[in-house]
């Protein structure tokens, strides 16, 4: 029950893929003919994949995943605002409930002198349009919002925030303002077209959508100042160097293409998380249930289960053979507490408490009502024995 960390791979993307692995495994950057079936798969993958954006092939840039694109989206845009104007300071903005592909590297950015704004969230993890269009300054160059949270499964506005960026972008400027979205989460629930949400970048990553782990793409507008992360082959068109994961792009693409073939299985998924979160607040005294109840991920039920620690709570239910996922994350030998619940106002002893069941194509009633039985005796026990409850 921990979908949004990572999903299984589909046996028809696994199926796609074998071919690429065995016999079909030249490089598809060499000119002699087994090459040139593999460049052929690279780019049917990449037509694909830009039909589902609505997008032109000559936008998808395969990665190696979502972080290599989130880190491409902010580096390079900085990179190309510098490049045009080096004693310039740019200006990005972002959200603070960001994950930390964005986070991380704004913040080694802010070292090397880029201003970054982070717009706060309300309590249910939604960021106010109103905050975006006040925050916009002569030098913003970027703006950067999850399309849905990674932890508490919010989904935000990113079509009205785009329209922002729009109208700021008919008035006089020297710049333009570029739009990034880490789309990570989004695929198999969120309308993805890249016009009808307004973005100029865009990240994805095929394994949280039942394809291989370490592959991903990120969208690029075309006109959209970009300077490259990688730097060697010159593939893609010297944006993105590296061999192809020529396996990797085909079963990222069959993933794709099989969203919308499974689309009538996300009425089902939100039906079980809603009896999930139903059972549980019945079964458990003093749970909250985190993030907004309409727009959220319909797999995604985040809990916060007054005095114990989510930890406690997550290995004990491992020990069960239920897999789930915590909102704090243990570094370096000390507890953090989540900095996306922080940031929706929750105080850190709550923050402590959290945890995130995360459903898929696969899960049945049947895993549920076992996570059902067995979690009010874990959180019962956890509690008497802390010094919080």
């Amino acid at each position: 029950m921990d979908y949004s960390a990572t999903t299984p791979l589909d046996g028809r993307v696994l199926q796609s893929m074998q071919p690429y692995l065995r016999d079909n495994f030249a490089n598809a950057s060499s000119i002699h003919q087994p090459g040139l079936i593999a460049k052929a798969a690279v780019e049917n993958a990449r037509q694909s994949i830009a039909s589902f954006l609505a997008a032109r092939p000559e936008e998808v840039y395969f990665t190696s995943g979502a972080t290599e694109s989130d880190n491409w989206a902010i580096f390079g845009s900085v990179k190309a605002a510098l490049e045009k104007e080096p004693k310039f300071v740019p200006h990005v903005i972002t959200s603070k409930i960001e994950h930390e592909a964005i986070l991380d590297p704004l913040k080694q950015m802010e070292k090397e002198g880029v201003e970054v704004t982070y717009l706060p969230v309300n309590k249910k993890g939604l960021v106010a349009v109103e905050s975006l269009a006040r925050a916009i300054k002569p030098n913003t160059i970027l703006v950067s919002i999850m399309y849905a949270n990674n932890e508490v499964g919010t989904i935000q506005p990113i079509a009205e925030l785009g329209k922002v960026i729009h109208a700021k972008n008919q008035r006089r400027r020297n710049n333009k303002i570029r739009f990034h979205s880490d789309a990570t989460q989004a695929p198999v629930y969120c309308d993805c077209r890249a016009d009808g949400l307004g973005v100029d970048l865009m990240s994805l990553s095929a394994h949280k959508i039942y394809g291989p782990k370490g592959i991903g793409a990120l969208y690029v507008r075309r006109g959209t100042p970009l300077r490259p992360l990688l730097h060697g082959g010159g593939q893609q068109g010297g944006q993105r160097s590296g061999t192809y994961n020529v396996a990797g792009i085909v079963g990222f693409a069959k993933a794709v293409e099989l969203i919308k073939k499974e689309k009538a299985k996300n009425k089902n998924i939100a039906k079980l998380r809603d009896y999930l979160i139903t059972q549980i607040t019945k079964k458990i005294p003093a749970t909250l249930v985190n993030g907004d109840r309409r727009r959220r991920l319909p797999s995604n039920a985040h809990f916060i289960f007054k005095g114990v620690e989510g930890e406690s709570v997550l290995l004990m239910l491992s020990q069960k053979g239920i897999a789930i996922s915590t909102g704090s994350a243990c570094s370096s030998g000390s507890l953090e507490p989540s900095h996306v619940l922080l940031a929706m106002g929750l105080p850190p002893e709550l923050a402590h408490g959290s945890i995130r069941v995360t459903l898929g194509r696969l899960t049945t009633k049947q895993e549920l009502d076992l996570l059902i039985k067995e979690l009010p005796p874990i959180i019962k026990k956890l509690r008497a024995m802390s010094p919080l409850g």
